[in-house]
């Protein structure tokens, strides 16, 4: 297999409006020799679909799991799953261009030994704030509000270094990947791409964004299914981050103040959610 070959990792859950289209462009993507494709139990049409794909092109590959063990473990079944020495995490909500993941391969590779991301755009040109973020310092969210905001201002440069990147679109050498032991399977929904882009900064190497690599992409498509259960681990994550990363150096009653700080954040969050995923379906209904 050639030494640059780029395998895409694409975890899919109740997929079908999105996974044609994203599958359609990673089999026109240059570079890309193996597409694995994790089903965690959709119950739509999304593994029709991706055999579909699979029947057309032998390099797409895909595991269907009778339940849903998370987003991070079904990453780390795709990267197993597969041989290239590069690794694109690639959500099924996602389209890239052709050159798209060569281009962030290439940027990884100039770096040294990076990870990467790029700048990531939905259907209207808006650019997505959690393509460069900021490492949360939740210790200083207690203090003040304007803590919360983790979003990173383009710089202008064509790469740009920052402390974490969208797990929506990532590119890494495969080497790097297992170095750091793949992605955390404590995770289940978010907050695992901010987990990983910290242990690979950790590890030594560096994290960026492709500033002049963009992606399109249509956001929450499978979570609009289970908005409080989506709500639920995207707090759970944040807790575990917390605690993983941070939590040693405070003392309890700061750990105490995250927790709640946290937590009571959920109802709020939980309800707006799911009036948003209301709001989404024809004419509002249920």
């Amino acid at each position: 297999m050639s030494g640059d070959g780029i395998a895409a990792v694409v975890v899919t859950h109740r997929s079908a409006s999105t996974i044609d289209a994203c599958l359609r462009a990673l089999r026109a993507a240059e570079g890309l020799v193996e597409i694995r494709v994790i089903d965690n139990g959709s119950d739509d049409d999304t593994m029709s679909t991706v055999q579909r794909h699979a029947m057309a092109d032998s390099r797409v590959r895909f595991v269907a799991n009778p339940d849903n063990p998370g987003f991070a473990i079904a990453c780390n079944q795709g990267a197993r799953g597969s041989t290239a020495p590069w690794l694109a995490f690639v959500n099924p909500d996602l389209e890239v261009a052709a050159d798209t993941l060569a281009r962030l391969r290439d940027h990884a590779a100039a770096l040294g030994e990076a990870l990467v991301g790029a700048e990531l755009v939905d259907a209207d040109g808006a650019r997505d704030p959690a393509a460069r973020r900021r490492d949360p310092e939740f210790a200083r969210m207690l203090r003040s509000s304007a803590a919360r905001d983790l979003a990173v201002a383009h710089d202008g440069s064509a790469v740009q270094h920052v402390d974490a990147v969208s797990g929506a679109l990532m590119v890494m050498p495969r080497g790097l990947f297992d170095r750091v032991g793949g992605f955390d399977p404590a995770y289940r929904l978010h907050a695992e791409d901010l987990d990983l882009c910290r242990r690979v900064r950790a590890a030594g190497a560096t994290v960026a964004i492709a500033n002049d690599v963009s992606a399109l992409h249509v956001r929450g498509v499978s979570s609009r299914s289970r908005p409080l259960f989506v709500e639920w681990h995207k707090h759970r994550g944040l807790w575990r981050y917390f605690s993983t990363h941070d939590g040693a150096r405070h003392a309890w009653p700061v750990r105490a103040g995250v927790f709640m700080m946290i937590w009571a954040r959920f109802p709020l969050a939980g309800l707006r959610a799911a009036w948003r995923a209301r709001q989404a379906r024809p004419n509002g209904t249920g």
